[in-house]
Formats: C-alpha cells, sequence, structure tokens
C-alpha cells in the first residue's frame, strides 16, 4: 500500500465536490480498508490511506495491547509539535468503553469515574487508567518518505492510526476541537451507515 503517492490535494477535492469550506467535518476510520475518509456532513470528500495497531484484534482491553479502538469519539485535542508531525488526540476511552472495561473487570470504579468526569468536561481522557489515553490520528514524522511509500500494509503504530505528513496537515487544518471519529471495522448494514450519518 502506498500511503500518499499521488494523491488528489484536499482543496482540489473540495473544488471536485463543488465544496467551498468544510464546516461540519466527520472523519471515518475504517480499519477493514485501511482507510480515513473525510466527510462534509454527509458527503464524502476525501480518502486517506492509514496503519493502525500492531495489535490486529477488534477488542482492545488495555493500553499496552497495540490495539487501534473501535467505536464512536471526537477530537478532544491537537497537537501540531509531536515526534509525529501533528495529532489529533482522540477521547478513547469513551464512556461507553469505559462501562464495557468495568463490567469486565478491566478497571476499577475509581478509573471508570476519572474517565466519567472528564468526558462529562469535555476533556481528554486521563492517562493513568488500565485502557490508558493515548489513542490518535497522527502523521509519520521523520520516516515520513520510506513508511507513506512502502508498497504493502504495515500496521506499526501502540494503537493510533497513521497517516502521512501531508495527509495530516489536511485532516488538521479542517478539524477542530469535537470533530466525530468513528473507527470502525466495517459497517455491519447499510442501515448502520445510513443511521450514523442522517438519522
Amino acid at each position: 500500500m502506498i500511503l500518499n503517492l499521488q494523491e488528489v490535494k484536499l482543496a482540489d477535492a473540495m473544488r471536485e465536490n463543488g465544496i467551498s469550506e468544510i464546516k461540519n467535518p466527520i472523519l471515518i476510520v475504517d480499519r477493514k480498508k485501511y482507510l480515513v475518509q473525510l466527510f462534509n456532513e454527509n458527503k464524502l470528500v476525501k480518502s486517506y490511506k492509514a496503519v493502525f495497531g500492531k495489535n490486529q484484534s477488534l477488542v482492545k482491553i488495555s493500553k499496552e495491547d497495540n490495539v487501534t479502538p473501535i467505536g464512536e469519539y471526537k477530537i478532544c485535542a491537537k497537537d501540531s509539535n509531536t515526534q509525529y508531525h501533528k495529532e489529533l488526540k482522540l477521547n478513547y476511552p469513551s464512556i461507553s468503553d469505559a462501562a464495557e472495561a468495568l463490567a469486565r473487570n478491566y478497571i476499577n470504579q475509581d478509573e471508570y469515574d476519572a474517565i466519567f468526569l472528564a468526558q462529562k468536561n469535555n476533556d481528554c481522557p486521563p492517562r493513568e487508567t488500565k485502557l490508558g489515553a493515548e489513542i490518535s490520528i497522527h502523521g509519520i514524522g521523520t520516516y515520513d518518505i520510506i513508511f507513506r511509500n512502502l508498497p504493502f500494509s504495515f500496521n506499526w503504530t501502540d494503537g493510533s492510526i497513521a497517516i502521512s505528513n501531508e495527509s495530516i496537515d489536511e485532516l488538521y487544518s479542517v478539524t477542530k476541537i469535537g470533530t466525530p471519529v468513528k473507527i470502525i471495522y466495517k459497517w455491519n448494514t447499510t442501515l448502520e451507515f445510513l443511521h450514523w450519518f442522517f438519522l
């Protein structure tokens, strides 16, 4: 998989779609298709090639398991000065993740309460719980030219979503704190897709 070779620029993709401004961005991260898709409300604007955590499990239970979580999140912080060029931090674990983890005894009540409070205050979750909180969409950093031109998919992150530096530049410019991010393995039904965008 070549991550960013001869991609259409975002500005050109917007013109082709008749969009002058992305007012309500939504990001869909498709683990099965290795894509991050940028929607303007319900219209697909551009897709970006992506790679994920080293562990391909569909269930994340710990900050050490290297799994990219599946679920509904929001951007809770943006950082333009990281080792991975730029970063869109996600509010993983969500309250839903925390509730599931509490029910399965992966975390304790105090950890759940800390996650719940952070979500209630629209903050990024605390890093100190067993679920961790370091999931983001980020660039590649120094080795961008090497990794983005690999002829195959190489999942190398600790659970985050990696795209090329150029791609994260584009997403960074049009997203904001609170932008919805849905991470899927695949849409279960057409109805699920329609529900996410239209209901």
